[in-house]
């Protein structure tokens, strides 16, 4: 097998990208314009594993920002057929899950999953739900996988961690996607009974959001790569473990598939840290020294490098981020109610005070927005899209979402309890808060979202203009300027043909079946929200011009906007195209909710009289799948009141 650079030297020249092109205009060091530009092709590379109608600028998100009609039917989720998530597999796997609940098995004496319970997991099938039913796999689509770890999430939360882990950003993915028949022959079966756990060994020291910082070396000798360098933060990094390990050969990143031994030694150690998150599951670094891999372990690409097998890997992690944490939201909903039935200030129960029912309602429709998020995203994927924003938005909002409900919800409404040992919050409260820096730190991630909304229109029309602002040493453009005018005449023309054609065209009203009319409202209140993006997309970009990318503050602001925009519609399709009318009364309150962050305005005693009505239905019928969640005990009950007294003295002699 060639090395990387001799594949990559088979490949055609690669073109500067277009962040690395505005960053240098932008008078930004060659360092940092060459690193972001690194982080940009390995996007772009990615963007050429798909065809031209499912890449991101003919995306659902893209569309709907810059076109005039938006795409309502790539927002409407069609509802899943049950028999799909009733298959063998998934009824094998839940019922191992509840024997070991129900036997007290399947925590270790240090709080871990057990190997026992990984095993019997791979007996059921349960490793192998991605992998192609060829190679020993289930081969569920992606949809089917979101909804089946999202059940599983409801029972063991971490379980459905660790399916993501092995599945979408562990070693599964990029054999699937990347792997050679050679390889997918050798590893997947074994991958798939679970005689093969993987991990994704990416992070290191100096290594987190900016990639192109990756110091681990693999150097050909022989027939062997030989592997340098450190990694952190790798769940699933254990003695035994198959990891997909990002390494730099010959100064690219590249991806080669490593089998850790069965024990240490001066060539590989195990780094154990202290870390509160993930402490069901093992989370430690690991250092290669002279370590060596057979070369015929290497991924490579059709195009891109490592990069590109890292990129497609994280937009299912990211939609498995948003599953779990629908799940984990309803865990937190259903042990809010029996509390707040429990707890009474004042003669009464809290769960009539009007306060804890919007709680209870805000959390209801931030468990629709996550389901409708990880629905539609996965359904587009299955579609063939590459879902770069869509995915991007899932991982978001499922975990901001799952903050909010932990910490305005859940803590306050349990008080001091929450803070116990052995109570939901206190002891998870950092398995609640972890997903919001997983597969990309929350911020960070909506910069990435706009970057890739913005890319191509930056491409068409910046960066022309662009370019000639540096040609004639022009630090700001004036358009008022008659020389300025004159020598960025060619590049102005069709970004002014654009600007006036965008200006002129009508609003268009989407075409929307027979449907509840308070979600037909918020639909078309996020279209015409929508319709109006691309004019503060695009003063923005000539207002700070090439400093665009130091305004920060201002990306974030815009990019969360859109993305509100872009939830309120596929939560209103969602629920329309499911039916269930408590799932449909959530999702008017999450639109209601983003309504009044759009426009500022006051929310109106309706909409309180909204989340009171909702809270009394989940009171008394729960949110749908919330009953499969094991409600905890409460943490010292003070004592009966005198009414609840009374009530056990009746009972008591009606059964005397």
């Amino acid at each position: 097998m060639s090395s990387v650079k001799e594949e990559v030297d088979k490949q055609p020249e690669a073109q500067v990208s277009f962040a690395e092109t505005a960053m240098r205009l932008g008078g930004k060091s060659e360092e940092e314009s060459t690193r972001t530009g690194k982080l940009d092709m390995a996007d772009d590379q990615v963007e050429q594993l798909f065809a031209q109608q499912y890449k991101t600028s003919n995306s659902p998100v893209h569309k709907a920002v810059w076109e005039n009609e938006t795409p309502i039917a790539q927002f409407m989720t069609p509802k899943l057929d049950a028999g799909l998530l009733e298959l063998p597999v998934m009824k094998k796997s839940l019922e191992v899950i509840q024997k070991h609940i129900d036997a007290k098995t399947l925590m270790n004496d240090k709080g871990k999953i057990t190997e026992q319970v990984i095993a019997d997991l791979g007996e059921a099938g349960y490793w192998g739900l991605f992998i192609p039913q060829q190679y020993g796999g289930s081969g569920l689509s992606v949809r089917q996988f979101m909804n089946f770890i999202s059940e599983v999430a409801l029972r063991v939360p971490m379980l459905g961690g660790l399916a993501s882990v092995h599945s979408c950003i562990g070693a599964v993915d990029p054999i699937v996607t990347f792997g050679n028949e050679e390889q997918k022959q050798r590893y997947l079966p074994k991958l798939a009974s679970g005689e093969m756990i993987s991990a994704f060994g990416l992070t290191e020291p100096n290594a987190g959001s900016d990639l192109t910082a990756l110091r681990t070396t693999a150097t050909l000798k022989g027939d062997k790569y030989v592997l340098n360098g450190e990694k952190l933060f790798i769940t699933n990094a254990l003695l035994g473990r198959t990891v997909c390990v990002v390494a730099l050969i010959d100064g690219k990143p590249a991806a080669l598939i490593v089998e850790f031994p069965k024990e240490e030694s001066d060539k590989f150690k195990l780094v154990p840290y202290g870390i509160y998150a993930v402490k069901q599951a093992t989370n430690q670094g690991f250092i290669f020294k002279d370590f060596e891999v057979p070369k015929e372990n290497l991924l490579v690409p059709a195009v891109g490098d490592g990069l590109t097998i890292a990129y497609h890997g994280l937009n299912r992690g990211r939609l498995a981020l948003c599953a779990t944490a629908a799940s984990g939201m309803k865990g937190m909903l259903a042990n809010i109610i029996p509390w707040a039935q429990f707890r009474e200030t004042y003669g009464n129960a809290i769960v009539k005070r009007e306060l804890v029912q919007r709680r209870i309602a805000k959390t209801a429709g931030l468990i629709a927005g996550a389901e409708a998020l990880y629905n539609w995203g996965s359904w587009l994927l299955d579609q063939g899209y590459r879902g770069e924003l869509e995915c991007i938005l899932a991982k978001i909002f499922g975990s901001e979402a799952q903050k909010e409900v932990a910490i305005e919800y859940l803590m306050k409404t349990h008080g001091g309890r929450s803070f116990l040992h052995g109570h939901p919050f206190g002891d998870n409260v950092h398995e609640y808060l972890a997903p919001c820096i997983y597969e990309g730190e929350g911020e960070v991630l909506g910069m990435a979202f706009f970057k890739s909304l913005a890319k191509d229109h930056g491409v068409r029309y910046m960066e022309p203009i662009g370019k000639t602002l540096a040609k004639h040493k022009i630090k700001k453009m004036n358009p008022f300027n008659p020389d300025h005018a004159w020598k960025l005449r060619n590049a102005l023309i069709p970004y002014s043909l654009w600007y006036a054609g965008k200006f002129l065209e009508s609003e268009h009203n989407p075409d929307l079946p027979t449907m509840n009319p308070v979600l037909k409202d918020h639909i078309e209140f996020a279209v015409k929200q929508l319709h109006s993006t691309p004019f503060e997309l695009t003063h923005a970009m000539i207002k700070h011009q090439l400093k665009l990318t130091d305004r920060q503050c201002r990306i974030a602001d815009m990019s969360e906007r859109i993305q509100w925009m872009i939830i309120m519609l596929v939560t209103a399709l969602w629920a329309h195209q499911d039916g269930d009318p408590i799932k449909q009364a959530s999702a008017d309150v999450l639109c209601q909710s983003i309504r009044y962050k759009l426009t500022g305005e006051r929310a109106t005693d309706e909409y309180y009289k909204t989340l009171v009505k909702l809270a009394d239905q989940i009171v008394e019928k729960g949110y749908p799948g919330m009953n499969q969640v094991t409600v905890e005990k409460v943490l010292f009950p003070y004592s009966k009141t005198e009414k609840a007294e009374k009530a056990d003295k009746k009972e008591k002699v009606a059964k005397a």
